[in-house]
């Protein structure tokens, strides 16, 4: 009985619908009107549109079962060490940090949108990172894996990446003035679009999203974030807000003629748990015990994906700057 009500309980958990369900037993509909009653509208559309997907790709016969399997497995997995392992890392940033910010905002519109910018630019530096420095691309690059795309791959991540990420995010937004209570809205519209973007071809098929595609990032900005293609590798680090990408220039749009290829470009079975979640780590310790010296065993680690002590370097820059110049050519 234990067990079933444990399962009841996730599943509720998983569909974001216990607050939907407490406030509808109390019967006070004006409860809708709040923060919260938004928050408990919200939370379940997103996890119903990944059930809408599954199935439109059972119908459309692609059903990225492999997918599927898998981020169930990280999901599981997640769950059950979050439950031993509890690092409430913005908890803490904000006791550390806040008493050092200049300035605090409060919850009006215009902070609000100082505070969504300041919260894309800690975003991208997170995002950044964890390209660009080997033991963070450790961290990301599960949710990179997946040889397809679909809401499922939201939840495909390291357990140890999202306090590597709140460390970042709320010490920056913190320090910059955010109000912890405006920086928990924020969060909360970040993470729900941050979601949507990776809906699927089988659930939206062109993602561009009209007009909106030059003023913000869609999901085909984010699929195009996901793709191992050359042109498309390390672009895209914003979430909604392109500006940080436009001004350092990772900004890049899908184009019509490139068929967008999903996943990493090390080899692997994308369908295998243990390759999947700590595929990187085993293959950065390997590096590590084979590099001579102790500045190149650092070296692997700090230095971006690709880099190499022999010198036979094949970063994601390389990899596409020597696309673009090939392109120039032709």
């Amino acid at each position: 009985m234990e067990l079933l009500e444990t399962f009841w309980s996730e599943i509720v958990n998983f569909f974001g619908i216990r607050n939907l369900f407490q406030i509808l037993n109390t019967g006070d509909f004006s409860s809708f009107l709040t923060y919260d009653g938004i928050v408990a509208i919200i939370q379940p559309i997103l996890p119903l549109l990944l059930m809408l997907e599954f199935i439109m790709g059972m119908v459309h016969k692609k059903p990225h079962t492999k997918v599927y399997q898998t981020i169930f497995l990280i999901y599981v997995f997640n769950r059950f060490i979050g439950r031993f392992i509890a690092i409430a890392m913005t908890t803490i940033c904000i006791g550390l940090f806040q008493k050092f910010a200049p300035f605090q905002t409060s919850m009006t519109w215009y902070w609000f949108v100082y505070g969504y910018i300041v919260w894309e630019l800690a975003h991208f530096i997170y995002h950044y990172l964890g390209h660009k420095v080997r033991l963070f691309w450790c961290l990301h690059a599960t949710h990179h894996t997946p040889e397809e795309m679909n809401l499922s791959v939201a939840h495909a991540h390291f357990f140890l990446e999202a306090p590597y990420a709140d460390f970042i995010r709320t010490t920056i937004c913190i320090l910059f003035g955010v109000h912890p209570a405006l920086l928990f809205v924020i969060m909360f519209v970040d993470g729900t679009y941050g979601t949507f973007i990776h809906a699927g071809e089988n659930l939206m098929k062109d993602a561009r999203l009209g007009f909106l595609n030059k003023l913000i990032l869609t999901p085909s900005h984010h699929r195009v974030h996901h793709a191992r293609n050359p042109l498309y590798i390390d672009t895209n680090y914003c979430n909604l807000l392109n500006i940080w990408d436009k001004i350092f220039n990772t900004y890049q749009e899908e184009k019509k003629d490139i068929d967008i290829e999903y996943g990493i470009t090390r080899k692997i079975n994308s369908g295998n748990f243990i390759e999947v979640y700590f595929g990187e780590f085993i293959s950065l310790i390997k590096d590590v015990a084979k590099a001579p010296g102790l500045k190149n065993k650092l070296a692997y680690i700090f230095f971006p994906p690709g880099w190499n002590h022999s010198g036979q370097h094949n970063t994601a820059k390389m990899i596409r700057d020597a696309y673009k110049t090939e392109t120039q050519k032709k």
